[in-house]
């Protein structure tokens, strides 16, 4: 099936991690030009380039704006135009830490690593469509951010917010710069990546599959066709401040018994 991405030029944030650098492989292999954009992990991030046709490894910290203003400079010059944004970048922070307990540090480092990064991104994504006459954004949220997550609730803020307010107010902004140009959102549930690693053995992935109708973990891949298909606009062209929710049908309550 013809998605219509060959050619445009794509930027993932978060291109190093799991559910990234499956994004920057599935845009590649429709024939996008990718950037594939890191923080911390440059090795993988070039690596994952060097393997993708046309693509390039680019670094910025999401959160400065500044850095975020000339990645996006940075980007236009290697790929012509940018034409897409898959906004994968986010933080999960592992400990556990109930609300009485978390320190007010930790809530404004989760919230300006995904809420923040976000905006950042965003905005400056709608200025190259602003300059462009058209452009796709997909946002990456949470389950969290649907759900809830106890011990974890600055990243399920952040996230909720993400995939919330922010969508809906872009999806209507964007068409002000662009005819046809449109937000959606994907909230991945438990996925296989490098954010999990550790944390999904078998008996914490038999206890949290029993709230899926498919008791299974996602792979990343099952993340990046969904990211795809919102940024196709042969696929879905009349969707807009739309969420899906990749999560095997998670819900919110226990649907398998012990």
């Amino acid at each position: 099936m013809n998605t219509g991405l060959a050619g445009k030029g794509v930027i993932v944030t978060g291109g190093s991690g799991g559910i990234g650098s499956a994004c920057a492989r599935a845009f590649a292999a429709e024939g996008a030009r990718v950037i594939v954009h890191y923080h911390q992990g440059r090795d993988r991030a070039e690596a994952i380039a060097a393997e993708l046709q046309g693509a390039t490894a680019l670094g910025a910290d999401l959160t400065d704006e500044a850095q975020v203003d000339e990645f996006f400079a940075r980007a236009r010059t290697a790929l012509g135009s940018v034409d897409v944004c898959a906004a994968v970048a986010g933080v999960w922070p592992s400990p556990d830490e109930p609300v009485w307990e978390l320190p007010l540090e930790r809530w404004e480092q989760t919230v300006r690593a995904n809420l923040t990064a976000t905006f950042l991104t965003a905005r400056a994504f709608l200025r190259e469509v602003q300059r462009n006459g058209h452009g796709n954004l997909v946002l990456v949220g949470s389950t969290a951010g649907r759900f809830g997550e106890a011990g974890h609730a600055d990243y399920a803020a952040a996230k909720s917010a993400i995939q919330g307010g922010l969508l809906l107010s872009l999806k209507n902004e964007i068409v002000r710069v662009a005819v046809g140009g449109r937000v959606n959102a994907v909230a991945p549930g438990w996925t296989h990546s490098p954010m999990t690693r550790g944390a999904l053995d078998p008996e914490v992935v038999e206890r949290i599959s029993r709230t899926m109708a498919l008791r299974k973990v996602a792979t990343a891949d099952d993340i990046a066709r969904a990211v795809l298909v919102l940024a196709s606009d042969e696929l879905s062209g009349h969707i807009s401040g739309e969420l899906v929710t990749v999560a095997g049908g998670m819900e919110g309550r226990t649907i398998h018994p012990e």
